[in-house]
């Protein structure tokens, strides 16, 4: 109760700082967009580039089902001209956050702008959906599209209109959906289980003709039980999996459980390699945007469980 009462508090004050006398200052500046997410501030800038200055609030190995907003963050939160958020439950810290910012200017939680039947279901929690949808590019284009939108919309006192540039934009989802479907499509039908720390893949595997397994489940908030690794030991044993893959923003504790339990029945798995789940890479480099880090997915994904993909990826840029 004193922490929600604090970030009432907190933003309020922030509100404040805009007062009207600072409208002449900030007519000369750029639109300012917060995102919750890299994933999202990576769209903005590929859709309007310099029109904007853009900032994302979790960046490279942060865990967004676990990411509480600091007062700093609720301070840019309440300043930026536009706040654009995931949804669907991912930022799951955020609920208090969000229902303050709407009382000024709601969020545009973008991932809910796709239809309800092309999201997959969390099996252990009713009615809430899988969020992980930037696994699969032709729903991330979804996504993308939305954010277009939300900065067409934005009418600022004083400034132009931003016009995103989409067409460029979704053509490259598409380039890299077909790349995605060419390289996991090399993998022999048998081979293609994927066992990951947590089950952040399965728009992937929808898409691809996967079967995914995550030791935890689609949230990072609950551990995983001895019965769930030991479940995990049974199937890459049974099914002599060569490789699984550990993650960019989740312990590995619980992969290297499973690589011990399967040697102690007498089956060698391999980390397969590290996996972008629900962070980017580091920013500045090719993995640290979105498509840098679905094209480091799949081809790592590609030549460790058989596959044929190129070492350095769609377009030689991997640097791993």
């Amino acid at each position: 109760m004193t922490h929600d009462i604090s970030r009432r508090m907190l933003l309020a004050a922030a509100a404040a700082t805009l007062a009207p006398g600072a409208a002449g200052a900030q007519a000369t500046r750029r639109p300012t967009v917060v995102t919750t997410t890299a994933m999202l501030a990576d769209a903005v800038r590929m859709l309007a580039g310099e029109q904007v200055a853009v900032e994302a609030l979790m960046g490279e190995g942060v865990d967004p089902h676990l990411y509480r907003p600091t007062r700093a963050d609720i301070v840019k939160l309440t300043q930026a001209d536009l706040v654009v958020a995931h949804g669907l439950g991912l930022e799951a810290q955020f609920r208090e956050t969000f229902l303050q910012l709407a009382r000024r200017r709601a969020p545009v939680l973008a991932a809910e702008s796709i239809a309800r039947d092309r999201l997959l279901k969390d099996e252990e929690v009713a009615d809430k959906p899988d969020p992980h949808v930037w696994m699969d590019p032709a729903l991330w284009a979804v996504v993308v599209r939305a954010v277009s939108e939300a900065l067409a919309a934005l009418d600022l006192p004083g400034r132009s209109r931003i016009a995103p540039d989409l067409a460029p934009v979704l053509a490259r989802l598409d380039t890299l959906g077909a790349y995605a479907g060419q390289v996991l499509g090399s993998i022999a039908a048998e081979r293609r289980v994927l066992v990951t720390a947590h089950d952040a893949f399965g728009y992937l595997a929808r898409a691809y003709g996967f079967e995914v397994h995550g030791i935890q489940g689609l949230s990072t908030e609950s551990e995983a039980g001895l019965k769930a690794i030991e479940a995990t030991v049974d199937l890459v044993v049974s099914r002599t999996i060569p490789a699984i893959f550990v993650e960019s923003s989740v312990s590995d504790r619980n992969i290297r459980a499973v690589i011990e339990g399967a040697a102690r029945r007498g089956h060698r798995v391999v980390v397969g390699g590290e996996l972008f789940s629900d962070a980017m890479g580091k920013p500045g480099t090719y993995e640290g945007t979105y498509v840098g880090m679905i094209d480091h997915n799949v081809t790592t994904m590609a030549r460790a469980l058989g596959g044929t993909a190129p070492e350095k990826g769609m377009s030689g840029r991997l640097t791993g």
